[in-house]
């Protein structure tokens, strides 16, 4: 007979407490599965923590979210309360359907309820899925603390002790990154061998160098340009930064083809051609199908048109990336999240072009929150052509303008989105002549007036804002000539500038027309003030024009009024330049001639912002010259207005260390030379005294060339200690001087 559990002794219940009984085969028939049933539920996190009392109330208030991607009720909706008699913070919700659990995650994740709490969505089947298979352990072991490792600095060569830049050459298969060293040969910072296997970018600031393999898109930096992040995006052809470097857009003509096991591209990148990355994670964000820059022909057998590249444009916040469809809308997305702003696009029938602002304005009269972005649509049937500047994230159109004959329109926004000049190419009525005039949006003014320049009459085919500036200088040319062309026309360079007004600028007036040109390139100094206007792709003439829009000199009447002294400072000829850039400094000027472009007399040149030539640098196959861009200043507009008064003083420090270089260069070249002078002289005197010993040893009489060896052999002491001393004459046959730059 068993005995009853108060005869059991102290000893035998710990016996039973030990024993452990199995009980799995329970378990696994008993064992409710979550996965079945559960996929109607969301778990949302992030909400206020209420008392009881308006507990009812922020449900109601939530579900106005919920309603807008499935259909779900208050009693649908479980929100616990803690001990204390108020909410935790979070709420199961049950939708009708498992497609709109699964829309909700996607649509409500991340998205604000109010302007202190953001939602954040999940399936409550993978809660419990990843919760089962990451159980917290009983026991609290100490997390593992990975070792220091040192990161790259990134922007280190802004350190540098002489303010030099840096600049990248791809030439032949090689890539090279080197200081800039004025007239001296260029300091070689990395050199490698097949680095990119189409071409090198540098991102906005400069952080990093960018090569473009088959594999996809590499990211270099730190002192020793060592590799930074990948993104593997195979047969990628182009890309595009974001303005703060945080995101980076890649595009292949080839559909994406993700094969099993891939560690970043998942089957959500299959068959699309564009990705957008996070730079910092190097994770995609999103993919796209690129519909206007795919290859082939269309159904009715039409070419599709030309590759429209970036498709996808940034804000200068970073805040949205938009992309258009052509003839059709334009979607605005928001980063990270990169979701469709209002979950819509902004449909615009006709749509042609559109640019951002690549500056957060405030507008006259503005106070909330704004990006600003220009679009234009052409003609349709009897509606006129439109340009519109539109707000976002609000999407209200803020300014309008009608436009009629128009055959083209190029959106041109100044560096700090105080103007936007819209260039409408309009035909005449027979469509026989074409004509060019400027329609400038003042955009801090009240309103956003419109300005009109239409004195041009013939066409123009570059057109140009002074950075940080109010100026412009554009080219024209008569008819329907277009840039780059050699055989083309003669061109005519204007320069406009504001009248002087008080504060705000006034209306833009001609400062001056150049006439019987064949420029067709316009490069402003990034700092503004000084131009460059060359002649670039052309087989016949290839002048580059430096011009100063500020001389320090007299001002002619005509000028006096306008708020510029156009001054042309040199015109140097570079043949078969193909590009000019300026250093982010705006103290030099490279001109080159790529072998993308033409196989003769590759190369670089090195010029001062003023046209002085001080380099020149043959080179094979030459094909990129890329300067590296600084990060914005982090002096504030005081620290810099400063530098700028006693620009003076620090222009004398320089010119002391300038002149101190030059001197070491010249003691050099002198040391050598007298060191190599002394090691042939005293090579000759040796070989003489060979002959002296040569000729006593055969006992041959002395002549006169013995007589000279002894006179110019050099001093001899005796065993007593005394010195002959001899005399050296030495005749100066002809003495040049020569200055080393």
């Amino acid at each position: 007979m068993a005995p009853s559990f108060d005869t059991l002794s102290e000893q035998d219940l710990h016996e039973e407490e030990e024993e452990e009984i199995d009980v799995s085969d329970l378990k696994e028939q008993f064992e409710v599965k979550l996965e079945e049933g559960l996929d109607t539920f969301i778990v949302i996190d992030g909400l206020p923590v209420v008392p009881e009392e308006n507990r009812q109330k922020l449900i109601k208030f939530l579900l106005r979210k919920l309603n807008t991607v499935g259909h779900t009720s208050e009693d649908a909706v479980f929100m616990p309360l803690s001990d204390k008699g108020v909410t935790e913070g979070f709420a199961f919700v049950e939708y009708e359907t498992p497609e709109q659990a699964v829309a909700a995650v996607k649509q409500l994740h991340q998205t604000p309820l109010d302007k202190k709490h953001t939602l954040q969505v999940n399936k409550l089947m993978d809660i419990e899925r990843y919760g089962r298979e990451g159980r917290i352990d009983e026991e609290y072991k100490p997390p593992t603390i990975e070792p220091f490792t040192e990161k790259d600095h990134l922007r280190s060569w802004i350190g540098d002790a002489n303010a030099r830049d840096q600049f990248a050459l791809y030439r032949g298969d090689k890539v090279g990154v080197f200081w800039n060293n004025k007239s001296n040969p260029p300091e070689n910072v990395v050199d490698r061998a097949h680095w990119t296997q189409l071409f090198v970018r540098w991102s906005p600031k400069g952080t990093y160098l960018a090569s473009v393999h088959p594999q996809g898109v590499q990211l270099w930096g730190g002192p020793a340009f060592a590799k930074q992040k990948q993104f593997p995006h195979p047969f990628v052809s182009m890309i595009e930064f974001s303005p703060a470097e945080n995101y980076l857009a890649t595009w292949s003509a080839r559909p994406i083809q993700v094969e099993e096991g891939n560690p970043v591209l998942s089957y959500e990148e299959d068959g699309k051609n564009i990705i957008i990355w996070d730079i910092v994670t190097g994770k995609p964000l999103r993919s796209f199908i690129s519909h206007d820059l795919a290859a082939g022909p269309e159904a009715d057998g039409q070419p599709k048109k030309k590759a429209l590249w970036p498709a996808f444009k940034f804000s200068a916040d970073e805040k949205y990336v938009a992309r258009m469809q052509q003839g059709q809308s334009i979607s605005i997305y928001e980063l990270p999240r990169m979701n469709l702003l209002g979950k819509t696009s902004v449909k615009i029938e006709g749509v042609m072009d559109f640019e951002w602002s690549p500056a957060t304005v405030a507008r006259d009269g503005v106070k909330q929150y704004e990006q600003l972005l220009c679009f234009w649509t052409p003609e349709i049937g009897s509606n006129p052509a439109r340009v519109a500047l539109m707000s976002v994230p609000s999407k209200e159109i803020v300014r309008t303008r009608n436009l009629f004959n128009v055959s083209d329109v190029k959106l041109h926004w100044q560096s700090q989105g105080n103007f936007v000049c819209v260039k409408v190419d309009r035909h005449s009525k027979s469509k026989k002549s074409m004509a060019t005039n400027l329609e400038i949006f003042r955009i801090r003014e009240k309103g956003v007036p419109v300005e009109v320049v239409d004195s041009l009459k013939d066409t123009v085919i570059n057109f140009a804002w002074e950075p940080n500036g109010g100026r412009f200088v554009l080219i024209t040319t008569p008819g329907e000539a277009q840039a780059g062309s050699g055989t083309g026309p003669k061109t005519a360079v204007s320069f406009f500038a504001p009248e002087k007004k008080g504060v705000q600028a006034g209306n833009f007036k001609l400062v001056r027309t150049i006439e019987k040109k064949n420029s067709n390139g316009l490069y402003w100094s990034p700092k503004g003030r000084f131009v460059v206007v060359a002649t670039v792709h052309s087989q016949n003439s290839y002048d580059l024009d430096f011009w100063d829009m500020d001389f320090e000199g007299e001002k002619n009447e005509s000028e006096k009024d306008l708020a510029a002294n156009l001054q042309l400072m040199k015109t140097v000829d570079h043949y078969g330049v193909t590009d000019v850039d300026w250093d982010p400094t705006g103290r030099y000027v490279v001109s080159s001639a790529s072998v993308w472009t033409h196989s003769m007399e590759n190369g670089f040149n090195l010029h001062t912002f003023s046209g002085e030539t001080l380099a020149e640098n043959p080179t094979d196959k030459f094909k990129q010259f890329l300067w590296r861009p600084r990060p914005p200043t982090l002096l504030s507009k005081e620290e810099q207005k400063q530098v700028r008064k006693n620009l003076r003083e620090y222009s004398k420090e320089f010119d002391e260390e300038d002149k101190y270089a030059v001197d070491i260069a010249n003691t050099a070249v002198v040391e050598k030379r007298k060191r190599v002078l002394n090691e042939w002289v005293a090579w000759l005197r040796r070989e003489k005294e060979m002959l002296v010993e040569e000729k006593d040893a055969y006992g041959l009489p002395e002549n006169a060339d013995d007589a000279k060896a002894a006179k110019d052999a050099p001093a001899v002491t005796d065993d007593q200690g005394d010195t002959v001393v001899e005399e050296i004459v030495e005749e100066i046959v002809e003495e040049s001087e020569e200055i080393i730059g």
